[in-house]
């Protein structure tokens, strides 16, 4: 067994934080999740591109739905529960069933027309490519 050292300094900034998303003047930035569940999600930055991963086990592509609405991206769908049959007898059910619903405020330096996605492995993978405007650049310095 691997003993983990508690540092409550680090959940005390995580508090923090989300206090202060919840407070802030503008609410688009803050996250909203509706439905019985909520993948798990990962955002990063790679090159010039936002990619963003989300675990999605079991469902089909056809049960994902990704959407841009009002400088949103929405990320929807449903895990829908196997068919018991009269003869099963369940002992535990502990994965969660039924439709999620994940939204995130786009920043304005993604090009939202060249938004694509990939889905393999159970995992929903979302590029979100810059903008020409938001990619870093050299400036070219002209002698007078």
């Amino acid at each position: 067994m691997t003993l983990v050292r508690w540092d409550p300094f680090r959940d005390l900034a995580t508090l923090h934080d989300r206090f202060n998303q919840v407070l802030s003047a503008d609410s688009d930035s803050v996250e909203d999740r509706h439905g019985d569940w909520a993948p798990p999600v990962d955002i990063f930055e790679r090159g010039d591109e936002l990619i963003l991963r989300a675990e999605l086990p079991g469902l089909k592509t056809e049960d994902i739905d990704i959407r841009v609405e009002n400088g949103k991206l929405v990320l929807r769908g449903e895990r829908k529960q196997e068919r018991k049959t009269d003869d099963t007898k369940v002992y535990r059910l502990e994965r969660v069933y039924g439709t999620f619903t994940r939204r995130f405020a786009l920043p304005t330096s993604v090009d939202s027309s060249k938004i694509s996605a990939a889905y393999r492995n159970g995992v929903l993978e979302v590029t979100l490519p810059k903008a020409d405007e938001a990619k870093e650049r050299k400036v070219e310095i002209k002698v007078a």
